[in-house]
């Protein structure tokens, strides 16, 4: 018997019993899956969010894995008690939830639906919008999010760059890394979406010099992480015209304060934070194949590394 703590914040128990159950019992685990109730020293694999109880993993000391409800992890990856390996969550669903977000907003700035649902006055007022093959979508960040979302905009005709920390290689896509290779990204895209991980190195990635560097009247999307935004710099740069317009799903402070001039610069949209969610369908046979892996002595998939902070 494998013994499994799901940690994370009230209400999500209950969307999480049912899949991971049935996802585990697939997968040959034959667990006792609890939201409470286990001693510290009996829990063999930890199903965590950082908006749950466990914060101090010290007392675990059976637990072979904590395994991640979030793509993200900066909220827990620098915690000193965590010594059991961390697995991030790498879900099809939530990829998936993410490409369709992106195409969305980006489709909604190409072919300028605003000037139609917005249009209020009875103005008849005929344009050619350009096609997809004349628009650069720019990434900043190219993992498992990222690429499927450049993937559905290959589809779709747009030409796509995109900048990661390290090179890469993508079929249909014009790949940069480094110094030189972030400006020529911010230099060609049209629409700029960041998908970066937040570490150190990335924290305000946009700020008032890399804005400066940015194709004049670029629109930017950020689905990724608040903290990847100087949020002065942006106001000063949507302000200028330098960014055209904006959509913002994360941010620095979360509910966004009802005062923050995001909600009504004219410029921005702001969605709360629904650009791609954890699905527990999907999320569900990822943790329960890792949980397979650890029983089977198996290398864990998605691993966090440490170091550099994703």
């Amino acid at each position: 018997m494998v013994n499994i703590l799901f940690s994370a914040r009230d209400g999500l128990w209950d969307d999480y019993r049912g899949p991971l159950t049935q996802a585990l019992a697939e997968f040959g685990v034959n667990a006792d899956l609890r939201a409470s109730g286990f001693a510290p020293g009996e829990v063999d694999y930890i199903v965590f969010a950082p908006n749950g109880p466990v914060a101090d993993f010290t007392p675990y000391i059976r637990t072979r894995a904590v395994l991640g409800l979030w793509a993200g992890v900066e909220d827990i990856v620098h915690n000193q008690t965590l010594t059991q390996p961390l697995a991030r969550m790498v879900d099809p669903g939530l990829a998936t939830g993410m490409a369709e977000w992106v195409s969305g907003h980006i489709l909604r700035y190409h072919l300028g639906l605003d000037a139609d649902i917005l249009n209020t006055g009875s103005e008849w007022a005929p344009r050619v919008p350009s096609l997809a093959r004349e628009r650069t979508v720019g990434f900043l960040g190219l993992g498992a999010l990222g690429s499927a979302c450049a993937a559905m905009l290959v589809g779709l005709g747009f030409q796509v760059a995109a900048w990661s920390r390290r090179p890469r290689k993508m079929d249909g896509i014009d790949t940069y890394s480094g110094d030189k290779g972030l400006r020529s990204v911010l230099g060609r895209a049209d629409f700029l979406v960041l998908l970066l991980p937040l570490t150190r190195r990335t924290e305000c990635v946009i700020n008032a010099r890399t804005l400066a560097r940015i194709k004049p009247g670029a629109v930017l999307l950020n689905p990724g992480r608040g903290g990847l935004i100087d949020e002065g710099a942006l106001l000063a740069a949507l302000d200028s015209g330098r960014v055209s317009r904006a959509t913002l799903d994360v941010f620095g402070t979360e509910p966004l304060p009802a005062d923050h001039r995001f909600w009504t610069h004219p410029n921005v949209t702001v969605t709360p934070h629904i650009a791609s969610a954890t699905r527990p369908e999907t999320a569900a046979r990822v943790i329960s194949e890792n949980v397979r892996r650890g029983e089977a002595g198996l290398p864990f998939v998605n691993l966090v590394d440490r170091d550099q902070g994703y």
